[in-house]
């Protein structure tokens, strides 16, 4: 099993005026393991997607560690893929060479690299889809090609940034059950950022709240409703649960809390 470590993580933004750097995140301890799907919630402000930014290498802390399984990270890895709220997909190369250009990076002949490409548009439900021009798919088949390509390089973690935050209420809906099921057979950790707490509650085995100014861990919470939709329960009697409902209050006060009712 593999673990993404962020150790007594802090990242400062230098003022653009030369004025005292601003804190964005403040001693983050956390520790996803591949078996987990992880996601982050907290208000606007609290530092979500930079704390996705610090575990894809993107961005270097100004304090603290980001390791894979013992061994500090230096940037971008193919142990660790991302998928963005923007599908970030080529429009000049059809679905299946956007799914295979990671593996053409790395040297891989054509023919195992389409290979791989068409296993994959299988997996995520785009069977036949590969020739299809990116422009030809629609929102979510943009995404589930974005993920067929975040996982062409078989990585440990998939670091997803509000990957379903630009779709509509019910494509949305099928995506969130599409990633957990995508996750649930991989075997790829994965980190989710949303503002969504239904989202948090319906996809997490641990759901992460940050609080802002600067962002910092104030809840871990442990969360199974995922399962429940995984063993084939529909998302509306999953979230008519006493106990789905009672966290969700839990949570929304903690998200909307101010810093002074967090402290205390």
């Amino acid at each position: 099993m593999s673990i993404l470590s962020l150790q007594s993580l802090s990242l400062d933004y230098a003022d653009a005026r030369g004025g005292t750097a601003r804190r964005v995140l403040d001693g983050i301890n956390l520790h996803i393991a591949s078996d987990e799907f992880v996601v982050v919630i907290g208000r606007s402000g609290s530092g979500k997607t930079s704390l996705l930014n610090l575990a894809a290498g993107f961005t270097q802390p100004s304090e603290g560690r980001v390791l894979v399984d013992g061994r500090d990270i230096d940037g971008p890895g193919a142990d660790r893929a991302v998928v963005f709220q923007d599908d970030a997909l080529y429009p000049w190369l059809n679905a299946a060479d956007n799914i295979a250009f990671p593996l053409k990076l790395r040297g891989l002949p054509k023919a195992e690299r389409l290979q791989r490409a068409e296993e994959l548009l299988v997996k995520v439900g785009l069977e036949g889809a590969g020739r299809k021009n990116i422009c030809e798919l629609s929102g979510g088949m943009r995404q589930r090609v974005g993920i067929a390509r975040a996982l062409a390089s078989d990585p440990r973690f998939l670091l997803l940034d509000e990957p379903l935050g630009a779709l509509d209420a019910l494509t949305r809906a099928r995506m969130q059950l599409f990633l957990l099921d995508v996750w649930s057979r991989s075997g790829t950790g994965a980190l989710l950022i949303t503002h969504s707490i239904d989202e948090a509650l319906l996809l997490a085995t641990r759901i992460i709240v940050l609080a802002p100014a600067p962002g910092r861990v104030i809840a871990d919470i442990p969360a199974e409703f995922g399962q429940a939709l995984l063993g084939g329960r529909s998302a509306k009697d999953v979230k008519a649960l006493a106990g789905f409902k009672s966290l969700h209050d839990e949570l929304t006060a903690l998200i909307h809390a101010d810093d002074e009712e967090i402290a205390a």
